[in-house]
């Protein structure tokens, strides 16, 4: 009986890869799941319409000043309302000001305002929810009532009586929406939180003797991630509507600063003379980009959900 010929490749045992190498340490898994993620993204083609308009409107807001050069400072009553033209595209309102270069100035409010106040509340609310579910007992029960405690007060009457005793600013309008809009994510996260310490690798902390902040911050927030990253568009979408809704009260930053729901209720006292470009470009405006974030949060929600993840 002759040896066998160690030089001729053994046929019978399996191939391993690189991937399935390196598949042990979950690196593969992660990408694969990544890519996933963004492939059911951008399968949706509304998300990627709402992207494509919220990409537009922060270069239209951001980039147009820089090339659309108009004086948003200085009144011009000679050139009030005047119909939209070659020089004026969208015209000028009541007191003279070019109506896209208002149009730009008060995006970059609207948009700067909607965004951090809506990071600003997932932040605070995930951080209360994650911890409130993860101490449950007594703490929890504080803790909630507390957040019943602020919802049972009508937040319209909460922002005109903040509004009312301090001089709008847009850093008084970010603290004062946020105030109101963390409720919402502290009580998803926290049913997430409930759900989440009792898996094995949260109570595996506890029994090696980590503290409770390391298993709220390495843990239960980072796997509520998908609730808080949907929820956060969400919130976005809210605390624009409710910068317009404020400025539409008259509670919005005083002139000459500007944002779309000043500008729409300005515009609403021209409406039976029919300046058309007061009232639809900002109001337009509005819906386009509140929708647009809509549109992504629920592609996000999507995105994240496990079932769809792997399918």
């Amino acid at each position: 009986m002759s040896a066998p010929d160690m030089s001729k490749p053994d046929l019978s045992a399996p191939d391993m890869s690189a991937s399935d190498m390196s598949a042990r340490d979950g690196t593969p898994r992660t990408r694969s799941l990544f890519a996933q993620t963004v492939s059911t993204f951008l399968e949706n083609r509304l998300a990627v319409v709402g992207l494509a308009v919220v990409a537009l409107f922060i270069l239209f807001c951001y980039v147009g000043p820089l090339i659309y050069h108009t004086d948003q400072v200085h009144i011009d009553l000679e050139s009030a309302t005047l119909h939209p033209s070659a020089s004026h595209p969208l015209g000028t309102n009541e007191v003279g000001y070019d109506q896209v270069g208002r149009l730009m100035v008060g995006g970059q409010t609207s948009l700067e305002v909607g965004v951090a106040a809506g990071l600003l509340a997932t932040f605070f609310g995930t951080l209360w929810g994650a911890v409130a579910g993860y101490a449950g007992g007594f703490v929890d029960g504080v803790m909630m009532r507390i957040v019943d405690a602020m919802l049972a007060v009508p937040a319209l009457f909460l922002l005109l009586f903040l509004a009312s005793i301090a001089r709008p600013t847009v850093g008084l309008l970010i603290l004062v929406i946020a105030l109101i809009s963390w409720l919402g994510p502290a009580r998803l996260v926290r049913g997430q939180a409930l759900t989440l310490r009792t898996r094995d690798y949260v109570r595996s902390v506890r029994l090696m003797g980590g503290s409770p902040m390391r298993a709220v911050l390495r843990h239960i927030a980072p796997n509520a991630i998908g609730t808080v990253v949907v929820n956060a568009t969400f919130q976005v979408a809210d605390a624009i509507l409710t910068v317009a809704a404020l400025s539409f009260l008259g509670l919005g930053i005083p002139p000459p600063a500007a944002n779309w729901g000043d500008m729409l209720f300005n515009g609403i006292n021209y409406t039976y003379d029919g300046y058309w470009w007061l009232i639809y470009p900002p109001g337009l405006a509005i819906v386009l980009v509140v929708v647009a974030f809509n549109l992504i949060g629920d592609a996000l929600r999507d995105s994240f959900e496990v079932r769809l993840q792997r399918r």
